[in-house]
């Protein structure tokens, strides 16, 4: 028999599976306190919460049993994901139960906004009737640009074309034919800037997409056009909004998420050009009773058949097979990042080499570290290495891993490639005994670079004096350089330099550089701090 607690208010709708399941018994015990609720966590196979229990670190001690934490609904903040995999414990969500709500409660809010039913409704309870005041507009041939073309921007779309109106779409993943089937348009983000009516924002909030709408981005949209975000506050510059709506050029804006939660400034509740809601989203019986229901489907397959579909987290690794392939784990990942970085475009291919010692390995864990640092950038935390694959055959992104005994000139050597159209973009990597992970190769270019968290790569004329006029604009803007390397094909043709740096530089700094004579480009590069994310880190430490 598997137990189960459950500590927060779920659906008993959606717990049917469970409470019907012969082998499981389901304890209901909401609003415990910590004291409470570690006295009998230890009695438990599985906790299922959604977002008032705090799933901590210091509660987890006390989870012996405990192997698989639910939580009905998408975010996991309230739980310690790394304590949880520490421990071996699998961290599952519902990621996709609440897609129609989401979808909806966009639609919703952009018929209020267009026709200013929220005002109209205060005006009128408040005693005055009053026809004048709100005239509002029509969808009906109208252009609707969605920012994000995942689960939820793809149903708005289908939805929003009910209307008659007219649907351009912008995603990094989203293809011509896949477009063509939803009868809409793909689209550049300045397209739908310049054409659309209403923008619906649909992506994760990462470091692409935070402050995506911003002032410059605001100046390039026709002048009427109204926004909905339901997706993650942070998207859109708050700030610049409420400006582009007193300047007149936006017409309006329809927010259930914001910056801060709860929301308090006063220019976004008190402009009456705007519309807020409070984070209502997934709120309908329906999701939550969906999301009860997920969670407890699989609840029941991960302890009875150990098949695992929505974890954010990943089973942990034997102790001998973490200290042998960690160093590898964490520069795979990081990989990942930076080639997709290079290409700037979502890839339709990916190529994963492996050469030396490594074909002795099972490198199936390493492939999805690369495989999740490519679609995080994208895709943000919704990917983990339990669903990188999965995710990425839904993006239609195809891949192919070889293995050669031939060492490269290294013991162990990685090689990444991804391709978009002609384009490709590709990384070669090793981790040398005593010093550590290298980036030895970039595109066609030799370097020997410790990945750190903010990289500058120049491409520029293999010319004397390129170091020094870098290095001193550099200075000028106050970023101290780590360390420098410099890579070439032919001597006096095009060259690379690549510069560790102490800060991330700011676009101003790359169109300075790019000013400076026989200096062909600038990029800055930027990897996440994935320490953290594999299990036994910490052990790993104390062995080291």
């Amino acid at each position: 028999m598997f137990k189960v607690l459950v500590t927060d208010g779920i659906s008993d709708t959606g717990l049917k599976s469970l409470f019907d399941h012969p082998n499981f018994i389901v304890k209901r015990q909401p609003t415990l306190k910590f004291e409470e609720l570690k006295d009998i966590i230890g009695d438990y196979e599985a906790l299922i919460v959604r977002s008032q229990t705090k799933v901590t670190a210091e509660l987890l001690q006390y989870a012996d049993r405990l192997k698989v934490i639910a939580r009905a609904g998408v975010g996991v903040d309230n739980i310690d994901v790394n304590a949880a995999t520490g421990k071996g414990i699998i961290v599952i969500n519902a990621p996709g139960a609440n897609t129609i709500a989401a979808t909806e409660h966009t639609l919703a809010m952009m018929l209020s906004m267009a026709r200013m039913i929220p005002q109209a409704h205060k005006k009128t309870v408040g005693g005055e009737w009053d026809r004048n005041s709100f005239k509002g507009v029509e969808l009906y041939k109208k252009t609707l640009g969605v920012i994000g073309m995942g689960k939820i921007g793809t149903e708005v779309a289908k939805r929003a074309k009910s209307f008659g109106m007219n649907i351009l779409g912008y995603d990094p993943y989203l293809t011509e034919e896949r477009a063509e089937k939803l009868g809409m348009k793909k689209a550049s983000l300045d397209l739908i800037a310049r054409e659309s009516d209403f923008i619906t924002i649909h992506t994760p909030l990462t470091n692409d997409t935070k402050g995506l709408v911003n002032d410059d981005y605001l100046s390039k949209t026709k002048k009427g056009v109204r926004f909905i975000n339901v997706a993650r506050g942070g998207i859109i510059d708050e700030k610049a909004l409420v400006r582009a709506i007193q300047a007149g050029h936006v017409a309006g804006a329809a927010l259930d998420v914001f910056e801060k939660e709860p929301v308090a400034n006063p220019e976004l509740l008190d402009n009456p050009n705007i519309i807020v809601t409070p984070h209502l989203g997934a709120s309908t019986v329906e999701a939550q009773e969906k999301v009860a229901q997920e969670v407890s489907e699989e609840i029941i397959e991960i302890l009875e058949t150990q098949s695992i579909r929505n974890a954010v987290n990943m089973p942990q690794m034997s102790g001998e097979a973490q200290q042998k392939m960690q160093p590898y784990l964490l520069l795979g990942e990081q990989m990942g990042q930076l080639v997709v970085q290079l290409l700037k475009h979502a890839p339709s291919k990916i190529e994963i080499n492996y050469y030396g010692d490594l074909i002795e390995e099972d490198t199936e864990l390493l492939t999805r570290t690369m495989i999740k640092g490519i679609l995080s950038h994208h895709l943000s935390d919704s990917v983990n290495l339990i669903n990188a694959l999965h995710l990425l055959k839904g993006q239609g992104v195809s891949y192919n891993v070889q293995k050669n005994a031939n060492n490269k000139g290294f013991a162990n050597y990685m090689e990444l490639s991804i391709t978009k159209g002609a384009e490709t973009a590709k990384i070669g990597a090793t981790v040398l005994n005593g010093y550590g992970a290298r980036i030895v190769k970039i595109n066609d270019y030799r370097i020997d670079v410790r990945p750190e968290s903010h990289l500058l790569l120049v491409k520029h004329q293999d010319v004397p004096g390129m170091i020094g006029k870098v290095g001193s604009l550099l200075g000028d803007y106050q970023i101290n350089i780590g360390t420098m390397q410099v890579g070439r094909t032919t001597v006096g043709g095009e060259a690379v330099m690549v510069l560790t740096l102490d800060k991330q530089i700011t676009t101003e700094v790359i169109r300075a550089l790019t000013q400076i004579n026989g200096l062909n480009e600038a990029q800055s590069l930027e990897l996440d701090n994935v320490d953290s994310f594999y299990p036994g880190k910490q052990e790993l430490e104390k062995v080291k």
